[in-house]
């Protein structure tokens, strides 16, 4: 069991609970956006297990177009992760890197991800979470299984086949026993130029009895990532957040980056809180986003881009996150 919990220490993007039998949860966020944008999904496959030791395994679906959102409960037994690599069965679903298989009443069908974009690891900073993934108290963990990817196959959805070739992919994570009391996270990667991929959150992170805000940042160009996060040293300067938009400014040694996002409707979905899936948060991937980058020493803009299709979720007490 533990040679388990170590690989996973360093392989973000395998199970995690080895072991554990309460206080959990562990999820896995596949989002898919078909080439002509109008097919919008997000399929999380996970456990869950409350304080008291009980335990159900899930598939939560959320159609960003339709703004509806499905929770299929699974008895915690259908749940079968692959002990030291990424790959997860829930009955007749199987999610992996390479492909999703679907077996849901109204969802069939498999999807294939190509070109995969992982974010960069090493032995002192294994995913995302750079040196955090090593302390063992944190609230919630992150990882980032896929920045960008390509997509291929189709599913029959309520009796209708829909085509996902050519279309774009992005695969994330969490575990742990709780979401942040206030956090913004968003995603995009439909932008103009086809090479760009935008990942950032910002959260309230409980740390020895205190807090501090935290954040991580991605922007993916042309297969080179541009990283803005609180263990590496970089700062958030502006975080604004009304019911239409939300803005976040970030700068790193070289670089200065804005995100400005038009907020659409969004969608309940169901999320962790003590282990189990009673809290509710609000998720729109129809939303707009504007990037902007700069060159720190000379504020050369470097590039402007819209994405379209972006992810959002503004949860919690996030007026303690604005700045």
């Amino acid at each position: 069991m533990i040679f388990k919990r170590i690989n996973a220490v360093f392989n973000p993007e395998c199970y995690h609970g080895w072991g554990i039998n309460k206080r959990f949860f562990e999820g896995w966020y596949f989002k898919i956006i078909s080439s002509d944008q109008n097919f919008a999904y997000a399929f999380i496959p996970g456990i869950a297990m409350d304080k008291n030791g009980k335990k159900q395994s899930f598939i939560q679906v959320l159609d960003g177009k339709k703004l509806t959102s499905d929770y299929h409960k699974f008895n915690f037994n259908d749940f079968k992760p692959s002990s030291y690599s990424f790959d997860v069965k829930i009955l007749n679903n199987k999610f992996s890197d390479q492909n999703m298989i679907l077996d849901l009443p109204n969802i069939k069908g498999k999807i294939s991800f190509g070109d995969l974009f992982r974010w960069p690891s090493n032995l002192f900073s294994p995913g995302i979470m750079g040196p955090y993934s090593f302390v063992p108290f944190m609230e919630c963990y992150h990882g980032i299984i896929s920045m960008n990817h390509n997509l291929s196959g189709s599913l029959k959805i309520n009796n209708k086949d829909v085509n996902f070739n050519n279309g774009k992919g992005y695969i994330e994570k969490d575990w742990g026993h709780s979401f942040p009391e206030a956090y913004i996270w968003l995603q995009c990667n439909n932008f103009e130029s086809k090479k760009i991929s935008i990942k950032a959150s910002v959260a309230k992170i409980p740390w020895l009895n205190k807090s501090f805000i935290g954040f991580i940042a991605g922007l993916l160009v042309n297969n080179k990532l541009i990283r803005f996060t609180t263990y590496n040293k970089s700062k958030i300067n502006t975080c604004n957040v009304n019911n239409n938009e939300v803005e976040l400014n970030f700068e790193n040694n070289s670089y200065k980056l804005k995100i400005n996002v038009k907020r659409k409707v969004s969608t309940k979905l169901f999320a962790p809180i003590i282990g189990f899936m009673d809290k509710r948060v609000e998720e729109s991937m129809d939303s707009i986003i504007h990037i902007t980058l700069y060159n720190k020493k000379n504020n050369k803009e470097l590039f402007s881009e819209k994405g379209t299709s972006a992810a959002i979720e503004v949860a919690g007490k996030y007026r303690q996150l604005i700045k």
